[in-house]
């Protein structure tokens, strides 16, 4: 991971434009919302959605949106949705985790509790889908739930590969895109339809979408074991403790010679927890090129998503199709 960072001074300005309009968004659509509800879940809902993030999946739904031709108040609604989703699955995420931290301070349920936390992620949910059928319609509420069904199945397909060593290449690959890559290629699909594009570019932004969300989580995965802690807010090594094998434990074993690999079979076959284990298997995956790998995969999934934008004009459309290059550079080079 030593990919120096293009300068994105004027991508994130952009960026940051449309999430603070979001976020404005956001605000007005809880006040409305929550009005007579419970204090408690007021207070939950607002210290999980407020207290920062890269909102890159809402400002995803406006660029795509923006693309095809729309971009009134009613986009920053719908892109409200998304993150109202990603929200819901961090919160469930932590749960299932048991962890106690999210972006260095206490996670939902650290804070609240486990019942405050599934039941204001399950709230986030539902509002998420309320939204999603008012403004972009049938169609487009097919497009959500066919992700949010895909991420539960990629979640019940990583439980059952749980220190398994006998996971491949396309098994992880089967598990990223449900738990990361639907979602993601979802959002740009929707923004699309709700900005009137043609069939050919839903499709493009689709697979956009779809490739950078697989480019996104191969890069996570690297940053478990290559982050700063301090960046991240995550534990190094968080994965390999969880029996979880992503790409570059997997190309690791795939490659390593009879001694090597006997040596990383023990490592997560044993006390998982233990720190040597995983400094033994970083060592390895490090000395087979795993992790260089790994990189390479991620990238070229994002010239794949990169060139399915050919269809869009860049005399007419260059200001969004920047952003959506941007967001591709930033990908591969993010710290956390």
């Amino acid at each position: 991971m030593t990919e120096q960072a293009p300068d994105t001074t004027g991508l994130f300005s952009r960026i940051q434009a449309i999430a603070t309009q979001v976020e404005s968004t956001m605000r007005d659509d809880l006040t409305r919302a929550l009005r007579g509800n419970d204090a408690l879940l007021i207070e939950v809902l607002e210290y999980a959605l407020l207290s920062g993030g890269k909102r890159i999946r809402p400002v995803l739904a406006v660029i795509c949106s923006s693309l095809c031709g729309r971009n009134d108040k009613d986009v920053y609604l719908l892109a409200t949705a998304f993150e109202y989703l990603h929200t819901a699955t961090l919160i469930h995420d932590d749960v299932i985790d048991h962890a106690e931290q999210r972006r260095n301070r206490a996670s939902v349920q650290g804070k609240y509790g486990v019942a405050a936390a599934i039941l204001s992620g399950d709230w986030l949910h539902a509002r998420s889908m309320h939204l999603i059928g008012s403004l972009a319609g049938q169609q487009g509420l097919d497009i959500f739930c066919g992700a949010t069904t895909a991420m539960v199945d990629g979640e019940f397909l990583q439980l059952r590969h749980v220190a398994d060593t006998t996971v491949t290449e396309e098994k992880y690959l089967a598990v990223i895109l449900r738990k990361t890559a639907c979602l993601i290629s979802s959002t740009c699909e929707i923004g699309a339809l709700f900005g009137g594009g043609t069939l050919e570019q839903q499709k493009a932004l689709a697979t956009y979408g779809m490739k950078i969300g697989i480019a996104f989580q191969i890069v996570d995965d690297l940053l478990d074991y290559q982050g700063d802690t301090k960046s991240t807010g995550k534990r190094i090594g968080n994965d390999f403790v969880e029996g979880k094998l992503t790409l570059p434990l997997i190309h690791a074993l795939n490659n390593a010679g009879h001694e090597d690999k006997t040596t990383l079979l023990n490592c997560i076959r044993g006390d998982r927890t233990l720190d040597d284990a995983c400094v033994t298997a970083k060592r390895l995956m490090e000395a087979l090129h795993s992790f260089t790998f790994a990189h390479t995969q991620a990238t070229r999934a994002i010239t794949e998503g990169l060139t399915s934008l050919a269809c869009f004009d860049r005399k007419t459309q260059q200001e969004h199709l920047s952003v959506l290059e941007g967001l591709a550079g930033y990908v591969l080079t993010r710290q956390k």
